[in-house]
């Protein structure tokens, strides 16, 4: 144990804002990207979670994946409801957080549980029942969120085996791109007015949010220092360096194939180099930032690609946005990770083991994301329809779901272009 750091304690607060902010964010630029009938119940379901998920957390979520430890797969109920722990009790040393109050601890975890499903809803966008993804966040916190939080960042296997996750590349990103993945074959395919098109309504949202989500991940990455020290300043760096990358070359692969600069390409690649980097903020020298960020484009717009070749209905590619950066972000850091940032050195100076851990790490958390949410989703699909009916994803889910529209004047007809979502990504 070490003694309570105000500045410590002060900045860990100050990143739990911040990535509080993140799921507004997110709401914002998932909200531009639907049609106009659907923007309120793809906001919702983003910010739904701030309300399901913080509850959860407070019951058995912090309990589950940080007290205790059972044969490293999940810990136990010794803190359910927050028990035994003071406002100004410091946290656990296996926390890493010995200078920082429980509570601020527990706050700047809980952000990252609320907005990690949220991620996923981006997949199944226009065609969910809001009553069965009400079900859907809790039985996948509990089932997929806890227990990677445990087995990476609470002591559990993949952590006893060497695994390195800096803010959550494993645990957040791949583990919401695979189960968006796995959320496509389940739903399935979004019912489309013949001559109509799923356009974005709203760009400017989409802008918005993206300049929301690049800010709150300062807090995302630095924050996960845990501490006001030159490991949060590499990994703040780092943040920007990558998502700077990210988006300098996902618009000029679209700009390349398609002639033009496209916003929302640009844009969807500063989100690819983020997420890309989330991994490795902690471990890789900012050089290193900068190469993850452009090989984060390239291998999410090969991603998305290959999504659109396969007619996967990804809505707004979660699953090669986050899926794919979340898992070679994680490999990457096993590459340039160098021991002199956060000791851990990478193949990049001789350590090829630790590449090779990655790797398995990143192969069973897919696995078990993927397959989990399946199963997830056929249940709940047993006791409640998943999908809405053709009739309320005809009309729009707002007011069907709802009762609110989003616009009270006639909406323009932009749904009669010829370019579809995916396509101004490109």
């Amino acid at each position: 144990m070490g003694h309570l750091n105000a500045a410590d304690t002060t900045f860990v607060l100050i990143s739990a804002a911040l990535v509080c902010l993140m799921t507004p964010g997110l709401a914002f630029f998932y909200g531009g990207l639907v049609r106009h009938k659907n923007v309120l119940t793809i906001m919702m379901q983003s910010l739904i979670s701030m309300g399901v998920v913080t509850i959860l957390w407070v019951l058995v979520g912090l309990s589950l994946a940080y007290s205790g430890d059972t044969l490293g797969i999940i810990g136990d109920f010794r803190n359910i409801g927050l028990q035994g722990m003071q406002n100004f009790g410091m946290a656990p040393s296996h926390l890493y957080a010995p200078t920082i109050p429980f509570l601020a601890f527990f706050l700047f975890q809980v952000m990252f549980a609320i907005i990690t499903p949220a991620l996923i809803s981006g997949a199944f966008a226009d065609r969910v029942s809001f009553k069965a993804y009400l079900v859907f966040l809790v039985l996948w916190s509990l089932l997929v969120y806890i227990p990677f939080v445990h087995w990476v960042w609470g002591g559990g296997f993949l952590h006893q085996w060497g695994v390195v996750d800096f803010a959550g590349g494993i645990v957040v990103h791949l583990s919401a791109g695979m189960a968006a993945l796995a959320s496509v074959f389940v739903v399935g395919k979004r019912t489309q007015v013949k001559g109509q098109k799923a356009l974005p309504h709203n760009l400017p949202f989409m802008a918005l949010g993206a300049g929301l989500l690049w800010f709150g991940w300062f807090g995302f990455n630095g924050g996960s220092a845990l501490a006001a020290n030159g490991l949060a300043a590499v990994a703040f760096v780092n943040t920007n360096s990558a998502a700077a990358a990210g988006m300098v070359a996902w618009m000029a692969l679209a700009w390349w194939r398609e002639q033009k600069p496209s916003m929302s390409g640009a844009l969807t690649g500063a989100v690819a180099g983020l997420a890309t980097v989330t991994p490795a903020a902690g471990y890789v020298p900012p050089w290193a930032a900068v190469v993850i960020g452009l090989l984060a484009a390239i291998a999410c717009y090969i991603a998305v690609q290959f999504r659109m070749r396969r007619d996967w209905d990804d809505a707004l590619d979660v699953w090669g946005v986050h899926g794919i950066g979340g898992a070679l972000g994680t490999i990457l850091t096993g590459f340039f990770a160098v021991a002199a940032i956060n000791g851990i050195n990478g193949a990049i100076v001789g350590n090829w083991r630790q590449l090779g851990i990655q790797a398995l790490g990143v192969l069973i958390a897919a696995v078990y994301a993927f397959v989990v949410t399946y199963v997830i989703l056929k249940v709940i699909n047993i006791f409640l329809p998943v999908r809405v009916s053709k009739e309320v994803e005809t009309q729009g889910l707002d007011e069907a779901l709802h009762g609110e529209i989003a616009y009270h004047q006639p909406a323009e007809k932009t749904e009669k272009a010829t370019v579809p979502v995916a396509a101004s990504r490109r």
